[in-house]
């Protein structure tokens, strides 16, 4: 009986025990908690940016991200490609939001659009892609199949499963360099998306996934473009333009022995003058090793058109090493004829579209051919422009002939007289005058300068005229000098047959330097100007820095005079 009664006891206090278990839950550690918290603010930052692109009717979808307060808005180019100038674009804060097209990268399948009606729109931080690594947590935000019937986006959480990825060229256009893939489900809806890394900052725009073989559904291998490609090309986008990706007017190949080789090269490249030639070994370029041909296409594929570059290479064991220029991969009109179509005859470039003139933001849109949207180009140029006048001073006041007096690199005495229309240098004892009547392009002297003159007489010309009369101008972008140097806001100006490019200091306005290219397939002059001192309430160079090609020289400036 006790026997019986100490069991059944026992059997009452292992009950008793079980159920005070149960009402107790488990402690779950501290650190797990704060994971998880951290993973949960994460997405809420990531997704209040995010956005859903829809055509101007609300058809179709995609999706975006907003990357500043004002609503500028990174996409896919294939999102916004057929849409037209004005789209529609959803927040989860519930409000549809009209937008308007900015600029198109067609070849690196981005684009920029800007959100209307706020000044305030919360934003995503950019991040360093280039630091994300193998196992990194990330996350993509997006509209896939179209499920955010409330603006209310999707999440896929996954891994950064590569870094540095090459994808080939999608038809005739589009091309996925360097960029991104993670496991993170990446569905049609989700083009155009952010890819954050688990902190919330944005590391790519998702674009490609595998599906063309599969069907139209995620199998854990999606592709987003790498942030930092479009930092180098935020402003080119913002200049309302139809952007190009650059090559160096060459191709490389692999040989027998593994090595990235160049398999032909254009002698009418930069790489050519600057002493690449056909069979040599490239083993760096833009800073990163080069190893196999997948490595040197991944490189290029980030840069814009314009952008120097070192590259190093080997012949017959012997290391070389050179800064190149990068060209466009299209011809400008070979590039606007695949997006736009052939040019109408005679039409006007600068007609406004009728469609869009009923629109209630029309003033947002205005068409011009080879531009996404003219619009924001003049505003961009207007903007750098008012920079500069408020940093400098304002040229229109002094439009008559300017004298500069002073000695060169070579301890010679230079004297130049700059005018409207006939501009002089005198080095030494040696003179020579642009003649007004033969185009600037075949007056390119001194020798061996590659068209000084005509950059001193170009400078003097923009200033006092401005864009608006100086001819056909245009905001391009920004980017620096040299590796190294920080971005320049550039405007490129033509000038009867000239080309010129005009860089202006990004934080103080001043011109820093002018580059013309009397012929294009030729080294340019680069002329820095620095130094500045006020002169009759105007801000004005004391040193000219000239180089073309190998060949370079400078001009300390002693007086300035405006002549009666």
């Amino acid at each position: 009986m006790l026997r019986s009664t100490t069991t059944f006891l026992i059997a009452i206090a292992i009950f008793a025990s079980s159920v005070s278990a149960q009402e107790t839950p488990p402690t779950v550690p501290e650190s797990v908690q704060q994971m998880e918290q951290a993973r949960i603010d994460a997405i809420a930052k990531g997704s209040r940016c995010a956005v859903g692109v829809f055509g101007p009717q609300s058809q179709g979808g995609g999706s975006g991200v907003v990357i500043s307060p004002d609503g500028y808005a990174l996409s896919n180019y294939h999102v916004v490609e057929g849409n037209g100038p004005f789209m529609k674009c959803s927040m989860n804060d519930g409000v549809l939001y009209d937008a308007v097209i900015v600029g198109i990268d067609p070849v690196g399948d981005v684009a920029l659009i800007k959100l209307l009606g706020r000044d305030d729109f919360p934003y995503a931080t950019m991040s360093d892609s280039d630091v994300v690594e193998q196992g990194d947590d990330c996350f993509a935000v997006g509209n896939p199949f179209l499920l955010a019937t409330n603006f209310q986006p999707t999440v896929t959480w996954g891994i950064v499963s590569g870094n540095h990825r090459y994808q080939y060229p999608s038809g005739t256009l589009l091309e996925y360099a360097d960029c991104i893939q993670t496991d993170a489900a990446i569905n049609p809806g989700n083009s155009g998306g952010p890819l954050f890394n688990g902190d919330g900052n944005l590391i790519g725009i998702n674009g490609r996934g595998s599906f063309e073989k599969r069907g139209r559904v995620n199998v854990g291998v999606g592709y987003a473009i790498s942030i930092n490609q479009i930092k180098l090309f935020l402003d080119y986008l913002k200049s309302g333009r139809i952007v190009d990706h650059a090559t160096i007017g060459a191709t490389v190949a692999t040989d027998d022995q593994g090595e990235v080789r160049v398999s032909n090269i254009l002698e009418s490249s930069d790489a050519w003058r600057r002493g690449l030639r056909y069979d040599d070994k490239v083993t760096s370029f833009a800073g990163r090793s080069i190893r196999t041909v997948n490595q040197f296409k991944n490189v290029l594929g980030v840069f814009p058109k314009g952008y120097r570059v070192p590259l190093s290479f080997e012949r017959d064991g012997e290391s070389m090493q050179t800064m190149v220029r990068l060209t466009g991969v299209h011809s400008t009109e070979k590039l606007i004829e695949m997006i736009e179509g052939p040019a109408v005859e005679a039409a006007d470039p600068t007609q406004e579209k009728p469609a869009t003139s009923s629109h209630p933001h029309a003033d947002w849109y205005e068409a011009r051919r080879g531009f996404t949207n003219y619009r924001f180009n003049k505003l961009h140029r207007e903007q750098v422009w008012q920079q500069s006048v408020a940093a400098m001073g304002d040229f229109s006041k002094v439009t008559n002939r300017w004298r500069l007096k002073g000695v060169d690199s070579r301890k010679k005495a230079v004297q130049m007289v700059l005018s409207d229309d006939k501009s002089g240098i005198e080095i030494g004892r040696k003179t020579w005058v642009l003649d007004p009547e033969t185009e600037l392009s075949d007056q390119v002297l001194p020798e061996n300068t590659g068209g000084l003159l005509i950059a001193l007489h170009l400078w003097r010309n923009f200033l006092i005229l401005g864009p608006e009369k100086f001819g056909d101008v245009s905001y391009f972008g920004s980017a620096p000098l040299e590796p190294g140097d920080p971005k320049y806001q550039i405007v490129v100006a033509t000038r009867g047959t000239v080309e010129s490019n005009f860089f202006f200091d990004s934080d103080s306005g001043v011109l820093a330097a002018i580059e013309v290219f009397p012929e294009l397939d030729s080294d340019p002059c680069l002329l820095r100007l620095t130094d500045y001192r006020q002169d009759q309430e105007i801000s004005v160079p004391t040193t000219f820095e000239y180089s073309s090609g190998l060949n370079s020289g400078s001009i300390e400036i002693e007086t300035l005079e405006f002549l009666k």
